[in-house]
């Protein structure tokens, strides 16, 4: 195998690494004292990130995530996942490249599903840059990691659907510039089981749709994205706001969550790696017991384990990625579960270490690493539980075992 980038990601990679270096870095912190500062509406958008966003679309750096598409930066999967790596080491960076979810996911769903009109009213400005969308999938009131539980109602009524339910985790969902939900729920509760389920888009000003509260992770709210509990009561939408017809909701999800998924993992190998270099200088930087910490047997371990777990987390990654150009997300499916799985996990362990070394600091704002660790523990959870994703990988390995069993019996 040819582990080595082709040469158009290596001249991309390197003018988003100077890119980082030059204007975001510096500005890092400045970005994180606003949104401690009192005197600040944390839930307005700092002038700094759209000044940011257009530097990147100036130099050419834009909406790089899209494969398969003319409206995308012409780069596969596998030589996406180098840039959205290095994008994850900042919380706010895949925003100003416009790499950010929930967005990525939803134009693809857009690019993918959507008609002219819909591509033209939505997907135009999101790619721009000039709005935000959210996903509306979980509710609070059902176990969502099995979607046919979503109880949510899109009820046909003349020339407009009739949206009634309860949704949470809706993320971005309190940003001013959020324009757009595309949200999931039931049009048929007679249908079979997957095809009980469309998706609907959904203007954010439209009479109805409220939201509640937002949801805080570990105490962070995530400001100005946030994670929103959303009402919809009797929210009325025109019949062409249905995404590819009713009862394909399942099938859009699935185009929707393989991207997602590895784009989240490919971010987080940046925040893992960036652990990994904050805990290595903390290590060889302080003194315990008369030399420095990192001279302690238990650290080489943990040190040597990180950078283990960070390869064969990335690793994996580029197999799925690989896959996903080549054979399509149905037959990756297995690398893009175990990847899911493996990615976060790997990340927390890292990320745990690195908050030891660093002791108390470790867990106070002031380091990054106590935000990073609740930001990556979510991804646990988000575009289906670790158990779901293990579930789906055992299945897998029992059909290849039948077809085995099979084979030996017939022969």
């Amino acid at each position: 195998m040819d582990f080595e980038y082709n040469q158009k990601t290596k001249d991309t990679l390197e003018r988003i690494r100077a890119f980082m270096d030059e204007h975001i870095y510096p500005v890092e912190q400045d970005y994180y004292r606003r949104l401690e500062d009192p005197q600040t509406d944390r839930w307005q958008i700092a002038p700094l990130m759209e000044e940011l966003k257009a530097k990147a679309r100036k130099a050419g750096l834009w909406n790089l995530f899209l494969p398969d598409s003319a409206r995308g930066g012409g780069f596969t999967n596998l030589e996406y996942a180098p840039f959205a790596e290095e994008m994850g080491r900042v919380v706010f960076a895949s925003e100003v490249f416009n790499c950010s979810a929930p967005d990525t996911g939803n134009m693809e769903v857009l690019e993918r599903y959507a008609n002219e009109e819909q591509k033209k009213r939505w997907l135009e400005p999101l790619l721009a840059g000039e709005i935000r969308s959210a996903f509306a999938m979980t509710e609070p009131d059902v176990a969502s990691s099995d979607a046919t539980n979503i109880r949510t109602e899109i009820r046909r009524d003349g020339d407009e659907y009739v949206i009634n339910g309860r949704k949470w985790w809706t993320s971005g969902a309190a940003d001013p510039r959020c324009k757009l939900i595309i949200l999931m729920g039931r049009t048929n509760p007679d249908a079979p089981r997957h095809l009980q389920q469309s998706q609907i888009l959904v203007d954010c000003d439209t009479p109805g749709v409220a939201i509640e509260r937002n949801l805080p992770v570990f105490g962070y709210d995530d400001a100005p994205h946030g994670h929103g509990q959303v009402m919809f009561e009797n929210v009325r939408v025109p019949v062409e706001n249905i995404v590819l017809g009713e009862g394909r909701g399942f099938e859009i999800a699935q185009g929707r969550l393989g991207p997602g998924r590895i784009h989240h993992c490919m971010r987080t190998i940046g925040v893992a790696e960036r652990a990994l270099e904050a805990m290595c200088d903390r290590l060889l930087e302080r003194e315990a017991f008369g030399k420095k910490i990192g001279e302690h047997s238990v650290w080489e371990e943990r040190v040597a384990n990180a950078r283990i777990e960070i390869e064969c987390a990335r690793l994996l990654t580029l197999k799925a990625a690989h896959m996903m150009d080549t054979v399509g997300n149905k037959v990756a499916r297995a690398e893009i579960a175990m990847i899911k799985v493996k990615a976060p996990n790997a990340a927390l362990q890292v990320i745990d270490d690195a908050i030891q070394a660093f002791g108390g600091a470790g867990v106070t704002n002031d380091f990054g690493l106590a935000y990073a660790y609740a930001a990556v523990r979510t991804l646990r959870i988000a575009d289906g539980p670790d158990e779901v994703h293990r579930r789906a990988i055992t299945r897998l390995e029992y059909r290849k075992a039948k077809i085995r069993s099979e084979k030996k019996a017939g022969g």
